[in-house]
C-alpha cells in the first residue's frame, strides 16, 4: 500500500513588503535604575586583545567588530588594562611611546599606550544595581575617564569584570531628550551633557 508522505506548508510568500521588528524602545530617566546602562558581559561577548598587539591590528580588529573599546590581556589571559579608539586615532599617547623608545609606528604596542587596570574605577554589581542613573552619576562626576567597570565575584571567589558602563551609552541614553547634546569625554562632563548643569 502506498503511503503518500504529508507534508505541511511551512514557508510562505511575502505578499506585501514586511515591516522588520525592533526592539521596544526604554523609557528611561535619571531615576531609572543604573543598571539599565550596563554593558552585561553574561550577554555580549566583551572584545579582547593581547598586550604585544601592535596599535594598528588593535584598531583594524575595532573596525572590524565595531567596536571602540578593547580590553587588553596578558599571557595568562588576565586583563591588564583597556585601550580605547579614542587613544589609537589621537596621537599623544602614540608619539610618546615612540619617543621614549625609539620606535615607529608600526612597532608601537597596544600594552604601551593602554589605561592600566589599576587607574579605572570599578564598581560592584550589586551597588550599580541599587542606584539610579542620577545618583550613579553623582558618584561619578568627579571621575575623568569615560569607563566605569562593574565587578561581581564569580563560582571560585574571584573579582571578575562582569561588565561596564561607558559616559557615551549615558549620553546616548538620556542625551537624546535635549536639542544640543556636545560629546561627553568623561563622566565629570555628563551632568553638563545629561542635565546641562551641575547635579
Amino acid at each position: 500500500m502506498n503511503q503518500v508522505a504529508f507534508k505541511p506548508k511551512t514557508l510562505i510568500q511575502f505578499t506585501q513588503s514586511p515591516r522588520i521588528a525592533m526592539p521596544a524602545a526604554k523609557d528611561v530617566t535619571l531615576e531609572s535604575s543604573a543598571a539599565l546602562l550596563l554593558t552585561d558581559f553574561t550577554q555580549v561577548k566583551p572584545q579582547t586583545v593581547d598586550a604585544d598587539t601592535s596599535v594598528e591590528e588593535a584598531n583594524l580588529k575595532m573596525r572590524y567588530t565595531g567596536v571602540r573599546l578593547l580590553f587588553v590581556n596578558d599571557r595568562d589571559q588576565h586583563c591588564i588594562g583597556l585601550i580605547t579608539s579614542r587613544e589609537i586615532v589621537g596621537t599623544r599617547r602614540i608619539n610618546l611611546a615612540m619617543q621614549q623608545r625609539s620606535l615607529t609606528r608600526d612597532e608601537v604596542t597596544v600594552s604601551m599606550i593602554m589605561t592600566p587596570w589599576n587607574t579605572l574605577s570599578a564598581m560592584p554589581l550589586d551597588k550599580l544595581s541599587a542606584l539610579t542613573i542620577e545618583e550613579l552619576m553623582r558618584v561619578m562626576e568627579d571621575v575623568t575617564e569615560q569607563h566605569l567597570l562593574v565587578t561581581e565575584y564569580n563560582d571560585k571567589h574571584e573579582v571578575t569584570v562582569r561588565g561596564l558602563v561607558s559616559a557615551t551609552d549615558i549620553q546616548n541614553t538620556l542625551g537624546k531628550k535635549l536639542t544640543v547634546v556636545p560629546m561627553a569625554r568623561s563622566f565629570a562632563d555628563i551632568c553638563h551633557v545629561v542635565t546641562g548643569h551641575d547635579l
